[in-house]
Order: structure tokens, then C-alpha cells, then sequence
């Protein structure tokens, strides 16, 4: 059984950015509401040597949108790390799903076995394609999602599994 590469990263991808974007929706309005300034969200952390909402939030995006480029072999836009409101970080949410949009069937499957190289936190990796997928842009998606929808949980935003899973 061949696996679609395609079809094991984008839509997954943007259906998970497009959960996120509804969550985060849910805690602007949740911070209006109890009139908490939004920044003390935005910086809230589950422990203090984790990172920050808004850093959890770069960092998924990051690991999606370098991992549909480096699969596709086109370059990885390159945004700022410099959002510091709920906007802010709807608008990188955006254009993530916008670049994700832009990538054919055609570009990834067949990446299977294609080397991919990146440093990270100053260590050099290399993976074969399908590990690269599989056993790190799609945990660390995942991990950063969950970390954020943590976050705002622990903030007493009223969000459950159906709103982390989305519509089916």
C-alpha cells in the first residue's frame, strides 16, 4: 500500500490551523469578556521554562510550513516572530494556511525517500522523507496545538475536545 504523502500533511495541516484559529477566537472574545488584557494570555505558559502561547503558536506554524516547503523543495517563508495580539496571531495563522494552500499533490508524493536536512536548536538532522513527516513535523504539530489549547485551558477558556478535534 503506497501512503499519499499529500494527503498525510496539508489537509491535516490546515484543518488543524483552522481549529486553532476558531480556539484562539474563543479566547480574544473570552478575555473581552472577563476583561483580562489579552497579553497576559498571549504570554501565559503551562511551566516557566516552557514557552509562551504566542511562541507555541510560531512554532506550530514554523514546523508546518518548513515541513510542506522542504517536502515540495520550495523555499520556507520566512515570518517574523513578532506577535503580540490575538490578530497578530490569526493573521500568521493565515498566511500559514494560505502558503499550505499553494502546494500540489504533485510536489510532495513521492517525497518518501527524498533527504531532508535542517538544523535545530543547533543540532544538524537528517531524515528520509516519510520519518521526517511522521516522526517529526507531525508530533511537533501536534505537540505545540496541544500545548497551546493547555495553555488557554488553564486560563479557564471553556474549550473542550470537540473544539481541539473540529469538525469531522
Amino acid at each position: 500500500m503506497t501512503i499519499s504523502m499529500y494527503n498525510a500533511s496539508i489537509p491535516t495541516f490546515i484543518r488543524g490551523l483552522n481549529n486553532l484559529s476558531a480556539i484562539l477566537t474563543k479566547a480574544a472574545v473570552f478575555a473581552e469578556a472577563k476583561k483580562i488584557e489579552p497579553t497576559v494570555i498571549i504570554n501565559s505558559r503551562l511551566a516557566p521554562d516552557m514557552f509562551p502561547l504566542s511562541r507555541q503558536i510560531q512554532i506550530t506554524t514554523d514546523v508546518v510550513k518548513g515541513g510542506a516547503a522542504r517536502l515540495a523543495s520550495v523555499d520556507v517563508p520566512s515570518f517574523p516572530d513578532n506577535e503580540a495580539s490575538f490578530p497578530e496571531l490569526q493573521e500568521r495563522i493565515k498566511k500559514t494556511i494560505n502558503f499550505l494552500q499553494t502546494i500540489d499533490i504533485k510536489q510532495i508524493d513521492g517525497s518518501e525517500k527524498k533527504t531532508i536536512n535542517l538544523k535545530v536548536g543547533g543540532r544538524d538532522l537528517s531524515f528520509e522523507g516519510l520519518s521526517y513527516l511522521f516522526n517529526f513535523v507531525i508530533p511537533n504539530f501536534y505537540f505545540h496545538i496541544t500545548t497551546t489549547y493547555a495553555i488557554l485551558r488553564h486560563n479557564g477558556l471553556d474549550i473542550g475536545k470537540a473544539d481541539f478535534l473540529g469538525n469531522s
